[in-house]
């Protein structure tokens, strides 16, 4: 007997065909929902059918799983920030919105999750087709950090995780045991930005991104892709540190070129200190 459909929730960047290339490997018929103005038209020629729609229109994207017998589903990739103070709800979204006492990733994904399986649909987590493109502890792309270096990545590691457990952001720019940026809504590129102008102009700043305390990884996977080397090259950044088995690296070949390309390290670190790991 043949699987049912998989749903796929698709935002915008690169994820979410990412995604669709490795379900369809295992020979899965996806069908997609997609936000007009942000999920890639490229998304369509991997996917069996595809439903365009707006942000907030939530009874549309479940009655496109529905009719066409989809059980599971994933959300990946992004929506911007201010795409969701500007939506325009349908019936059911404006029924979300209303009951929702705080609006932030958790408790909109999580109501969207909830209506989702009021209609026999379950939202599942993609680490199972994502698993291969997330580095464990001990990955290092560049030059081995310095003591000093990994010192600022121990720091960081703690004030990105008490920022994220207090639902603030998930990224931190640090420099010599000080902490020059802290992501807030703006989001991960404007917090490098910031933090590499206030290192100072010898640069040398040490970014951190880890995925919060408690992350439901059915709403949210932290990313990092060439976009992410290209801000830190830009603005002194050094090294950039991320969660290991937390994060995922997009277009990962041609990420690790640009790496090694900018004179930039990427580690992947667990908070239990440094790991020794080839450079690749």
């Amino acid at each position: 007997m043949s699987q049912p459909p998989l749903g796929l929730i698709a935002g915008s960047k690169s994820l979410p065909l990412l995604f669709a290339r490795e379900a369809r490997k295992e020979g899965r018929r996806i069908v997609a929902t997609a936000v007009e103005g942000e999920t890639s038209p490229e998304l369509a020629e991997l996917v069996d059918e595809i439903v365009w729609l707006r942000v907030g229109q939530l009874g549309k994207m479940i009655s496109a799983f529905t009719d066409r017998g989809v059980k599971e589903c994933v959300m990946l990739g992004q929506v911007a920030p201010k795409n969701l103070f500007d939506v325009r709800p349908d019936f059911r979204g404006m029924g979300v919105l209303f009951r929702l006492k705080e609006r932030n990733a958790h408790t909109i994904f999580g109501a969207i999750a909830d209506e989702l399986a009021k209609d026999g649909v379950t939202l599942i987590e993609p680490l199972r087709w994502l698993r291969p493109w997330m580095p464990g502890r001990g990955y290092v792309v560049g030059p081995q950090p310095n003591a000093a270096q990994w010192e600022d990545v121990t720091f960081g590691w703690r004030i990105a995780k008490e920022i994220s457990r207090l639902e603030i952001g998930q990224s931190v720019v640090v420099k010599e045991g000080t902490t020059l940026a802290v992501e807030g809504f703006e989001g991960t590129d404007p917090c490098l930005e910031r933090g590499g102008r206030l290192a100072g102009k010898n640069g040398g700043g040490v970014a951190v991104k880890v995925a919060k305390l408690g992350h439901d990884l059915r709403f949210d996977i932290p990313c990092v892709g060439p976009r992410t080397i290209e801000v830190c090259a830009a603005n002194g950044i050094r090294i950039l540190a991320v969660e290991a088995d937390r994060t995922l690296l997009l277009d990962q070949p041609d990420m690790e070129a640009l790496v090694r390309s900018r004179g930039i390290t990427v580690v992947a670190v667990d908070g239990t200190g440094p790991a020794a790991g080839a450079s690749n």
